[in-house]
């Protein structure tokens, strides 16, 4: 078993001022996390929760390991906190998953609304169950699935990384196939776009995950982008299968490529890993305004020539 093709990508919405969710897609290791909190609170956490994951991930195998690199990020969201009152309260979601290739595994850790989900062979299901209201009260009876997608408090998680000194992490893994297509999300797709959306979508993307996930971006805008929403999907492929990975200077994502170790003989060299660290509008403006810069020296040089 390989990882194939991946991407990852994120977007403010429609509705929000500021981008507070950040992922990972650096195999073996995926990842997103989705902050809350006053201020820039939760954009801190999220990125406290991704760097920690991120540090050690290549190192870690299984459920446990996913486990322990959780636990950690909670004890440096927590600790954080503690010393920054402006911080005080804030906390994130994470939903991770790390590819063990040699066993054909993918171990996922879970903790709040953040979303896993599984295309194979045309069937396209959810990982994880939320810590959310709304998911305690459908699993009690007391609201339909349905009733839960309308309910006005289906946002309210139940548990986060970072509000408190120690977490409970939900665990598992799942035994891979060739062909599957893994997606990661935060709320602010799952709660814009239904199941079945989703699955349509990766489909009429032929699979690519770059494609896909634009097009998953772009549907939960256009159904109102009350939330941040971001999306990292990755594909399992067999062993001796071309990854047709895309050339990295083709990618599309305002997110910052980072170079990966150089790969191991005979193996195929990755695209460069995604990290989203603070990408967004500003980033753009400041490009736009150095790109004007340079016209405007241009411009007084041909001045120059021509008068002298």
């Amino acid at each position: 078993m390989k990882i194939g093709r991946r991407a990852g990508e994120t977007d403010t919405g429609r509705r929000r001022l500021r981008n507070e969710d950040d992922f990972i897609c650096d195999p073996p290791l995926f990842a997103v996390a989705d902050g809350m909190g006053g201020a820039r609170a939760g954009e801190i956490a999220a990125g406290l929760a991704a760097a920690a994951l991120e540090e050690a991930g290549a190192e870690t195998r299984g459920a446990e390991g996913i486990v322990a690199l959780i636990t950690e990020a909670n004890r440096r969201i927590w600790e954080r906190s503690l010393a920054d009152p402006e911080t005080a309260g804030m906390g994130t979601t994470v939903t991770a998953a790390l590819v063990d290739a040699s066993s054909g595994t993918v171990a996922i850790g879970h903790v709040g609304d953040s979303r896993a989900y599984l295309l194979r062979s045309g069937s396209f299901g959810q990982l994880t169950t939320d810590h959310s209201l709304v998911a305690e009260l459908v699993q009690s009876g007391i609201l339909t699935p349905e009733e839960a997608e309308r309910h006005p408090q289906r946002s309210a998680i139940t548990r986060a990384l970072g509000t408190e000194p120690t977490v409970e992490v939900d665990a598992f893994t799942v035994e891979a196939e060739p062909g599957d297509v893994f997606l990661l999300c935060s709320d602010g797709l799952s709660t814009m776009v239904a199941n079945e959306e989703m699955a349509s979508a990766i489909e009429a993307a032929e699979r690519d995950p770059q494609r896909a996930a634009v097009a998953l971006v772009a549907a939960a805008n256009a159904r109102g982008g009350e939330d941040n929403v971001t999306v990292v999907l990755f594909e399992l492929l067999e062993s001796d299968e071309h990854a047709h990975a895309a050339d990295p200077s083709d990618e599309t994502p305002a997110d910052v490529s980072e170079p990966t170790p150089t790969p191991e003989e005979g193996e195929e060299p990755p695209p460069a890993s995604l990290r989203r660290h603070g990408a967004g509008p500003g980033g753009r403006v400041a490009a736009l305004l150095g790109i004007v810069a340079l016209l405007g020296i241009a411009l007084l040089a041909l001045y120059w020539g021509v008068t002298r």
